[in-house]
């Protein structure tokens, strides 16, 4: 029997001819002479007992047989690519060097994990990580020299495609000793405008995110620009100044009392954390597995 077996490329050229009504372009679409295709539908035909291809002036259809066989020349073929897709994965895993750039308050606050998941199904491949702000996450992707970005900007330049991993509120913190930490009433958006603040620099998605919910107001100078939600922590433990930062950086310490969180009244900061890649946009390699991980896991995460 395994010589009645037909081969891949007869099969996609049934498939073909079903597509495109001409046995011409079929045999255009699978790069073969149009004789040499006429000639193994025969052959086929012959071997099967039953006729395929309906010959016209006007074209070539399958006949009533031939679209079962085309019915299940489309399942073979479906199956291949799979198989093809699993071997490229398990080669992938073996030789894969994934680089990642990710902002800061996701390297500090969400990475750790989500690479420690990834790297327990994925031990072969090599992750180089660097931390950036969300600006240059960017500017590194469009110069390609990462595969994958992680950012918290408001915003994803067109040219890329992103998909969302992760929630994240911005806060107003003080150290208990400050004033702001006794108020009775929340402050004014306009309060906090004015008053000189511990800021991430230009360019990171929590300045950006802060920059354009004050943009309406008077804003005093930047009381202390620091390049992480970890420095800009120490230094409200320090007792430098109020600051806005992710929740994420410091929900241990708002619940040990080592913080305080200040309510603004009217200003909500929430804002969303993606992944962010060049085109194409389907994602795939050991860089679409790990957001593929993320994303599941966060839709499997209660609440």
């Amino acid at each position: 029997m395994t010589s009645e077996r037909p081969d891949l490329t007869l099969l996609a050229l049934l498939v073909a001819i079903d597509d495109h009504g001409s046995l011409g372009a079929a045999a255009r679409a699978v790069g073969m002479a149009q004789p040499n295709a006429s000639r193994a539908v025969r052959v086929w035909e012959r071997r099967l007992g039953v006729a395929l291809v309906e010959r016209s002036p006007r074209g070539s259809r399958m006949t009533a047989a031939g679209g079962v066989i085309v019915h299940w020349a489309r399942q073979v073929l479906a199956d291949v690519d799979r198989l093809l897709d699993a071997a490229a994965a398990l080669r992938t895993d073996q030789e894969a060097e994934l680089t990642v750039f990710a902002s800061m308050t996701v390297a500090e606050c969400l990475l750790p994990g989500w690479l420690g998941e990834f790297r327990r199904s994925h031990p072969r491949v090599r992750i180089h990580l660097q931390m950036r702000n969300s600006r240059e996450v960017f500017e590194r992707l469009a110069a390609g020299e990462c595969d994958l970005g992680f950012v918290e900007s408001p915003a994803v330049p067109r040219a890329l495609h992103s998909a969302t991993v992760a929630g994240d509120r911005l806060v107003v913190i003080v150290d208990p000793a400050h004033r702001w930490a006794r108020r009775r009433r929340p402050l004014t958006v306009a309060e906090l405008a004015a008053t000189p603040l511990v800021v991430r620099e230009p360019g990171s998605g929590t300045r950006s995110t802060l920059d354009i919910a004050l943009a309406e107001y008077p804003r005093a100078e930047p009381l202390l620009e620091l390049g992480s939600a970890a420095a800009i922590r120490t230094s409200v433990l320090a007792g430098v100044g109020p600051a806005v930062v992710s929740s994420l950086a410091v929900d241990d310490q708002l619940a040990r009392g080592e913080l305080c969180a200040v309510p603004v009244d009217g200003l909500d900061l929430p804002r969303t954390l993606r992944a962010v890649w060049r085109p194409p946009r389907r994602l795939t390699g050991p860089a679409g597995e790990l957001v593929t991980g993320i994303v599941r896991a966060r839709r499997r995460a209660p609440g």
